[in-house]
């Protein structure tokens, strides 16, 4: 998309409800994969069939025994990450949240960030998600440029040793890892569950 067809600005009140569903949208694209990779993990799939030969003893359904700890462990991980990833989060000193409109007005992109947690963390993207119908636009690229941007003026401002700017991705999420990676971003660790890693975390010297 070319440069005069998008622009970034902080997002407008009458916005937040647009905002939202676009969030919620880029979680379940990739909750499902995220559920899958978590569940069929070997430790997930002891811990499962250990629940599942306690209920069969509490429960005449040995189906239902076998499935309802799937089902809770899924729900779980699906509403961790709706709770992470899925809502707006609050303001902050580096501002937002922002978003990427077209020319024409339609909101096609959101972007949050957050200082790090301790000094020489840099700046953290907390929220990024582009509308289904511009990822393959060049959206989600103008948003992480802009982010960089917003990290260098913010540790500058206010006297970090270094700009930097760390970005995490849901495991599986092969398209935002294809994005980082071509915009010079490199993995750094991450966290997960039960020593299996379910979010990746890339960052950037800037």
């Amino acid at each position: 998309m070319a440069p005069s067809h998008l622009s970034v600005r902080e997002m407008r009140e009458d916005e937040k409800p647009l905002v939202l569903e676009m969030l919620k949208a880029g979680v379940k694209d990739t909750e499902n994969r995220v559920a899958l990779h978590a569940l069929t993990r070997p430790p997930a799939l002891l811990l499962l069939a250990a629940a599942s030969s306690g209920l069969r003893f509490v429960l005449a359904s040995f189906a239902l025994a076998l499935l309802l700890p799937v089902f809770l462990a899924v729900a779980a991980v699906k509403l961790g990450l709706r709770a992470r990833w899925g809502s707006l989060p609050p303001p902050d000193s580096l501002g937002g949240p922002w978003v990427a409109v077209r020319s024409s007005g339609d909101v096609c992109g959101v972007l949050a960030l957050a200082p790090g947690t301790t000094s020489g963390d840099g700046a953290r993207v907390t929220r990024l998600s582009v509308s289904r119908w511009h990822r393959r636009r060049g959206v989600g690229k103008r948003l992480l440029a802009f982010a960089e941007a917003r990290a260098r003026a913010w540790a500058g401002g206010v006297g970090e040793p270094r700009a930097r700017l760390v970005v995490p991705v849901a495991v599986a999420a092969w398209g935002a890892v294809g994005l980082l990676e071509g915009c010079g971003y490199q993995a750094e660790g991450g966290w997960g569950c039960m020593g299996y890693t379910l979010v990746k975390e890339f960052s950037k010297d800037l």
